[in-house]
């Protein structure tokens, strides 16, 4: 095998709780990770060269070791010491910093395209070893589907398929950092943390209602203060009936579960008529 193309697939949050800080800085999380049919295109060729080439649609995203990309190939050329280069072209459909996983996700498709095309025969945990040394949401993003991340997101359980449901994802002309979120949360008796149990519980049970009431992000209290765009791209959703909307990650993408596709399919129409979102998709949750 020479070439492979691959479907980096984004993400959603639907819950996402802080615990605690690490004295190392990294917070601890408890969330429910979803994976959404939405994704980037890599496409990934050898080349007789040595060396790697990277390529985007977008023209502001860096194509060296400054790419999350980049550095999860180098990572498996230096380690197993590949002679061959390869050549990544990677097509972006997920928006940009947008707290749905855009750039773990690529990396993610390139650590398990380069262990397919150079015959590397590593394991499904070894692969997840090597990827979070590039980034906590990596190795969700290479087990996909409905997991609960605890730790700093890296140790991961399996959970049910979530309900298949129509998502509305829609992202404001912002972006935000996710430092820069985290580094203003505030953790004391008065923060309302979301109920992951419960929303572990309404998955096990298939309630899609019940999993819609109670998602949660403890993270919105941050970033909806500073950007109130956010709060009425939910408010619209949830207007043209939306189960529920929610930030995903640090944002500030929204989200929005749905029970039909014509209802979701409207509910995008509107928002696009209203101007508040600049990127929007009526897509569904991808179960594994």
């Amino acid at each position: 095998m020479d070439e492979i193309r691959l479907k980096a697939l984004a993400k959603i949050n639907l819950g996402l709780d802080v615990t605690g800080c690490r004295d190392d800085g990294y917070h601890l999380v408890r969330m429910i990770m979803q994976t959404i049919h939405l994704f980037d295109s890599v496409q990934m060729e050898k080349t007789a060269e040595p060396g790697i080439q990277l390529s985007t649609n977008i023209r502001f995203l860096p194509v060296d070791e400054h790419n999350i990309a980049y550095k999860a190939a180098r990572l498996l050329i230096e380690e197993f010491e590949l002679t061959q280069g390869i050549h990544i072209d990677i097509k972006k459909c997920i928006p940009v910093s947008a707290g749905m996983a855009g750039g773990s996700t690529d990396a993610a498709a390139v650590l398990y395209g380069m262990n397919l095309l150079y015959d590397l025969r590593l394991s499904q945990k070894q692969l997840a070893k090597r990827a979070l040394t590039l980034g906590a949401d990596v190795p969700y993003c290479l087990m996909r589907g409905t997991a609960l991340a605890e730790g700093i997101g890296e140790k991961l359980t399996r959970l049910p398929a979530v309900p298949r449901c129509p998502v509305v994802i829609a992202k404001p002309g912002i972006s935000v950092s996710t430092k820069w979120v985290y580094d203003r949360l505030s953790l004391n008796e008065q923060t309302r943390h979301p109920d992951i149990d419960q929303l572990i519980t309404d998955i096990r049970q298939q309630d899609l209602h019940a999993i819609a009431s109670h998602m949660g992000n403890i993270l919105e209290e941050v970033t909806v203060k500073e950007y109130p765009v956010i709060a009425q791209i939910k408010e619209s959703l949830m207007n043209y009936g939306a189960l529920n909307a929610m930030m995903s990650g640090s944002g500030p993408t929204v989200f929005a579960l749905f029970e039909e596709r014509s209802t979701a399919k409207d509910a995008a129409d509107a928002l696009r008529a209203s101007g508040l979102a600049r990127h929007i998709y009526v897509t569904t949750v991808f179960n594994v």
